[in-house]
């Protein structure tokens, strides 16, 4: 029996990928340029630039905020590795709040209470592209005086009370553009800023500190007279990357509508069962990169899906039992949420198999 897969990426055609390769302008370009546009059309902003890699996505963000070695930011365990290293990598200390054990989100009250006048920024998952409560996340941030990170890993085209993700006047929002992600550029991140200001620190921080409206002279030499005085990074997407996430735009509304579709059959299939309920929110609409259940038996469930021919999982594991993170913090909601969460398959490719 063929089994459907939790992921797959997608790829539309490419016809003028070959004319790229061979045409000696394979970094950031036209074509990385159009795809910039086309996402700041979708979400509504100016304030908005793409990476080539989640990694760095994070790295502008932190650097663009402000944060520095020590800095200690607030953070969910329920999140993908490539959520939570970027951080101990810049030097930053992990302090982690609990999550609502019925979502996956970070839960406002354990967040409160964790807070300390050492956090510098909070880190919002939205865990498998469900929005957390995000109001009540940014209202306790400002009345401490610290930015929000809305890590948007798996929720590219979620909504939250109508408006989606990246569109919520939250300080900082990442998203990742890897392969089993829609859109996907093979590699990539995206980075939306609530303000002018930091956007337009963030363009010299992405590509090493350089203004390029003044980095060469009349004869193109490099100009003497450009300083460089912010630490940057080389983040930008190249032209390839670019233009295979242009194409992608192109679909990726149809392909969050499939999505939901798939979704709205899971939750009339699964209606009868008694030891699974899905899990639903009334502010939230996902893009259902996957359809998230809540299981009485994990491993049983997880395992019956499999025989029926859906690859089931439970995705990701609470970061904080890994030691790189430090002493090990007890946290009911995650420890409840981790041994309930399971997974399904809702991708446009369920259409094909």
């Amino acid at each position: 029996m063929k089994t459907v897969p939790l992921y797959k990426p997608y790829m539309p055609e490419l016809p003028e990928l070959n004319n790229i390769l061979h045409s000696g302008q394979l970094a950031y370009g036209t074509y990385t340029r159009e795809f910039e546009e086309k996402l700041k059309k979708f979400f509504g902003t100016q304030y908005l630039i793409v990476t080539n890699s989640f990694n760095t996505a994070i790295s502008v963000a932190i650097t663009t905020l402000g944060l520095s070695f020590g800095d200690e930011v607030l953070a969910s365990p329920m999140a993908c590795l490539a959520s939570t290293q970027p951080y101990l990598s810049s030097g930053l200390q992990i302090r982690w709040a609990d999550v609502d054990n019925k979502l996956g989100a970070l839960d406002p009250e354990s967040v409160r209470q964790r807070i300390t006048s050492n956090t510098k920024a909070i880190v919002h998952n939205h865990f498998c592209g469900y929005p957390g409560y995000i109001d009540e996340i940014n209202k306790i941030a400002a009345e401490h005086g610290i930015p929000v990170i809305d890590d948007c890993i798996e929720g590219f085209g979620s909504e939250y009370k109508g408006k989606k993700l990246g569109s919520l006047g939250t300080d900082v929002t990442v998203f990742s553009l890897t392969a089993v992600r829609i859109p996907n550029t093979i590699d990539g991140g995206i980075v939306i800023f609530k303000n002018e200001e930091l956007y337009k620190k963030s363009l010299l921080i992405r590509d090493c500190g350089i203004d390029r409206s003044n980095f060469r002279d009349s004869i193109g030499e490099i100009n003497p007279e450009c300083d460089i005085n912010i630490i940057g990074y080389s983040a930008t997407m190249s032209n390839v990357n670019g233009y295979i996430g242009s194409r992608q735009m192109d679909k990726v509304e149809h392909i969050l509508e499939m999505q939901r579709c798939r979704a709205r059959e899971w939750e009339r299939n699964l209606s009868y069962l008694d030891d699974v309920r899905s899990i639903q929110k009334d502010f939230h609409n996902p893009n259902y990169w996957v359809y998230g259940i809540r299981a009485n038996d994990k491993r049983k469930t997880i395992l019956e899906f499999r025989e029926k021919g859906y690859y089931a999982s439970g995705v990701h594991i609470n970061n904080n039992i890994y030691s790189i993170f430090g002493d090990y913090v007890d946290l009911p909601g995650t420890n409840d949420f981790y041994s309930h969460f399971v997974a399904l398959p809702c991708g446009w490719w369920m259409c094909e198999e």
